[in-house]
């Protein structure tokens, strides 16, 4: 069984090289037929491909023998990081053309994604560290975007307080502004009033700067080596303020082919105790990401207590599934040109 687990492993790992190499050779990764059916087929195998312990171990095993194959997962990551950004661009300067954009949000191909993926992030860090949902007035997110769906989401339907979105890209932000400022109706203006937009790096932010916010959440982590990643999280942990909780997005197996991999063990070491680990399970096609809770612990604090790892069985995951009952949202289908379509869409309704 276990040389079965890493062939599988191996062509797996074919094939998402026969897709970067492809991916490579774009001229461009804004949305476009060849960009959009490439993203498609790597997104459709990745999600696709075996998993479990036995097959992920295998994964890493062909990964751990093959340092180019290592190297191609981070550069497939930072592609895929750069592509969604160009996604984002373009849709949020064709929203920002109607006269309420933030009521057409849901022409983004992925809206219902981030929107279940917002939702679960919010449901564990309510199981797990419910008091800093009640307690905290300000909340981070680092990794915001042009177009900043994961923090309106937190703003409009999860935490009633301010929403201090990051992102490294002055642009980005610029465009964030402008959609927001376009609110016409008095939720929308109201969620906009509760929202800033800050150009910095997560590096350079300040412990001043950090000690403000009650809940820290992390969307966007560097695409490259292991220990840069484990060095972003320990400067946070460094930085934040005692107590403070820190959700980090990540990812498991196949799918850190398209986004980064924090491990729980890294967060660990950077000064927190972690609260919970969840994967998505096998009846969720919508969330692409892992989940990692912590809790930054003052110095001196005890860090052994081991992480609660949630699975799709879990009573959280079932509280989750209960919260969207009704409202969950169609299932993307799985056409090459959604990209397109949807900006179409956008364009007809800005007519």
């Amino acid at each position: 069984m276990e040389a079965q687990n890493k062939k599988e492993a191996a062509a797996l790992v074919r094939k998402i090289a026969g897709i970067h190499a492809a991916i490579s050779k774009l001229p461009s990764l804004s949305p476009s037929p060849a960009a959009d059916a490439l993203f498609t087929a790597l997104v459709a195998a990745c999600v696709a491909a075996p998993r479990g312990p036995a097959a992920d171990a295998a994964l890493q095993a062909v990964l751990g023998a093959k340092p180019k194959a290592r190297r191609m997962r981070d550069e497939l990551a930072r592609l895929c990081s750069d592509a969604e950004a160009c996604l984002e661009a373009r849709c949020s300067d064709a929203l920002a053309a109607l006269d309420a954009p933030l009521d057409h949000l849901r022409l983004f191909p992925y809206y219902d994604n981030y929107a279940r993926l917002s939702e679960l992030e919010h449901a564990l860090l309510s199981r797990h560290a419910p008091d800093h949902c009640l307690a905290a007035t300000r909340v981070a997110f680092l990794g915001s975007g042009s177009l900043p769906l994961s923090s309106l989401l937190l703003a409009s339907r999860h935490m009633g307080m301010a929403v201090d979105s990051y992102d490294r890209c002055g642009a980005a932000n610029d465009r964030a502004r402008r959609l927001l400022a376009r609110a016409k109706d008095e939720d929308g203006v109201g969620v906009a009033a509760r929202m800033s937009f800050r150009t910095a790096q997560v590096e350079d932010l300040t412990a001043q700067e950090l000690a403000a916010y009650g809940v820290v959440f992390l969307a966007a982590a560097p695409v490259g080596r292991a220990e840069d990643k484990a060095r972003l999280i320990a400067r946070l942990g460094a930085r934040m303020a005692p107590g403070a909780a820190l959700v980090v997005r990540s990812a498991l197996g196949a799918r850190g082919f398209l986004c980064p991999v924090v491990e729980p063990a890294d967060v660990r070491r950077g000064g927190f105790q972690v609260l919970a680990v969840h994967h998505p399970g096998d009846d969720d096609e919508m969330i692409v990401n892992s989940v990692i809770v912590a809790r930054k612990v003052a110095d001196g604090g005890c860090l052994e207590l081991a992480p609660v790892v949630s699975n799709p069985t879990c009573s959280c995951c079932c509280e989750v599934e209960a919260s969207c009952s009704g409202k969950r949202g169609r299932r993307l289908p799985p056409p090459t040109s959604c990209h397109l379509d949807a900006m179409d869409e956008i364009r007809r309704r800005a007519w």
